[in-house]
């Protein structure tokens, strides 16, 4: 009689083993070879090609504008001569988009802000773009978390392009070729850029300089409503916007707008003929948020009718020049003399604390 239909005892019982101590039985049929198992094997990338990416960027394809970014963010040699050459065929094309930087204490709820007004200005049929500057690891130099994982709705909207770069040992945290990425974005069509950063030591400097509009976002305080807020900061910022004005929180963030809007009012203002408006919003729920972009379009409005916009650009443009010439030439000066006897030797000698610091510098440049 053929073994198939009839059952035997599994192959873990033991051999000797008590069959009434033991429940379940198999039954023997046809076991067939597993197939063996294929290796695929993922296609390589395929080098980066300027005409291509030149083309998808204008075309507004995402896909070619994130490799575009990736290839100006790289500190590759041949990465750098393609980032040239994207950069100066998209020049042309850059421009006409408002640029805002947001900034603001941890906790503000900027990525829900900036979801909630992306989302909006998506929905009025704008393209938006968010670069937003992430924490580095200390140990990959690469973003942390990465501003995606806190706009779920907003990355999905095909008109969205959000793009998190690590800060890496840029100063105060901003990624040094986010400048080079507005240009991009521009050129790839999108209206509205955001800046938005870690928010800490410098970065708020480094990001006012590449922006037309600087929004401070905060929440409302215990009590007193300035601790903590560096006075430098607040004079940057063309508009403080206290946001979570939801529940419970409404009447403290009234509150909060009354002290920042009697801060403004006794501080020169950033920009020239501006009076930094205080606002209260909801990133959860939208309130107060619409206001927001209306405000900013006012602001540039008014710099446009006075002809200086294009004017404060310009010299953003120039101060832009004269900080990656310094990056540069600093770079330059310390590959070549790292190497030297001397160098090592004055840095021998100062870390010993054999001679000032001073003497030792003036020694190398001397």
């Amino acid at each position: 009689m053929s073994e198939e239909g009839k059952t035997r005892p599994p192959e873990w019982h033991p051999s000797d083993a008590d069959k009434s101590k033991f429940a379940g039985e198999v039954m023997a049929g046809k076991v067939e070879a597993s197939p063996a198992i294929k290796v695929v094997r993922k296609p390589r990338r395929r080098p980066l090609d300027v005409d291509e990416l030149y083309e998808g960027i204008l075309a507004g394809n995402r896909t070619a504008l994130a490799r575009g970014i990736t290839c100006v963010e790289s500190e590759a040699p041949r990465h750098r001569v393609i980032a040239r050459e994207l950069l100066r065929r998209c020049l042309p094309h850059s421009g006409d988009s408002v640029r805002i930087g947001i900034t603001g204490v941890p906790g503000a709820g900027k990525s829900q802000f900036l979801e909630c007004i992306g989302k909006m200005l998506c929905d009025a049929d704008k393209r938006v773009a968010i670069l937003a500057v992430d924490p580095s690891s200390s140990v990959t130099g690469g973003s942390i978390l990465g501003d995606k994982t806190r706009m779920e709705n907003l990355c999905r909207d095909e008109r969205a392009f959000i793009r998190p770069s690590p800060a890496g040992k840029t100063l105060g945290g901003v990624a040094a070729k986010t400048r080079e990425s507005i240009i991009l974005c521009e050129a790839a069509g999108y209206k509205v850029i955001f800046v938005e950063t870690v928010g800490v030591g410098q970065s708020e400097v480094a990001v006012r300089s590449m922006v037309d509009f600087f929004l401070l976002l905060q929440l409302s305080g215990g009590g007193d409503e300035l601790q903590g807020i560096k006075k430098g900061v607040i004079e940057m910022a063309d508009a403080i916007v206290v946001n979570k004005s939801d529940g419970d929180n409404v009447q403290r963030t009234k509150v909060a707008r009354g002290e920042y809007a009697r801060v403004l009012h006794h501080l020169h203002p950033y920009t020239e003929g501006w009076e930094p408006q205080a606002l209260c919003c909801s990133g959860l729920h939208g309130t107060g948020v619409w206001e927001i972009w209306e405000m900013v379009l006012k602001f540039c409005d008014k710099l446009k009718a006075e002809n200086r916009f294009e004017d404060i650009r310009s010299k953003q443009n120039a101060k832009w020049f004269r900080s990656l010439l310094e990056q540069r030439v600093l770079e330059a000066f310390y590959s070549k003399q790292k190497e030297s006897g001397l160098f090592l030797q004055l840095e021998s000698d100062v870390t010993n604390g054999r001679i000032p610091v001073i003497e030792a510098v003036d020694q190398l440049l001397g």
